[in-house]
């Protein structure tokens, strides 16, 4: 069975950086990601979170557009969310530890540190850089707010214990350190 890939390859007339296309976001954090269309009811955050329990599953996976890099680094970046919750944590902890999780050290994929570096072009200069790291770190903050609200969806004392238990899974083997 093939691993689930992102509606989000066949997006023209984005702006990509380092493999990353800078789509519109369904949120109110302030960041350079485009102004996401009034009718848009489903963006990228939302489709990572959905697909990301399934392809937790897969060791191996075959990139088709940069929909595909982008779901990458955020199931990436949710199973690093993840690892830092504890079943004894509460909603309030939880939105603290990932918000701060989100804003700080904001790995982009052409750094050395970023566990699947090879599979994505370079930046071309530092301003193309700082533009990413700035969009990344509000699609982190994005999904940091979406999957808090996911993993305590019925209880805001205790997380999900469906969602935890996909801290030990590990999206093509990789976590981002």
């Amino acid at each position: 069975m093939p691993a689930y890939h992102s509606s989000f390859n066949s997006f023209e007339n984005v702006r990509v950086i380092n493999g990353l296309p800078l789509l519109p976001l369904l949120t109110r954090t302030r960041g350079p990601s485009p102004y996401a269309d009034p009718s848009m009811t489903h963006d990228a955050i939302d489709e990572a979170l959905e697909l990301f329990r399934p392809n937790s599953l897969f060791k191996n996976f075959e990139i088709k557009g940069n929909g595909d890099r982008l779901l990458i680094y955020i199931i990436l970046f949710t199973s690093q969310c993840l690892n830092r919750l504890r079943p004894t944590t509460t909603q309030s902890e939880a939105t603290k530890a990932l918000y701060s999780l989100a804003v700080t050290n904001v790995v982009i994929p052409a750094d050395a540190t970023f566990p699947l570096h090879n599979m994505y072009p370079g930046v071309i200069d530092k301003s193309e850089s700082d533009t990413l790291r700035q969009y990344l770190a509000q699609v982190r903050q994005e999904v940091a707010l979406r999957l808090v609200a996911l993993v305590y969806a019925g209880d805001s004392v205790a997380p999900s214990k469906w969602w935890m238990s996909f801290q030990k899974r590990h999206f093509m083997g990789k976590t981002m350190a």
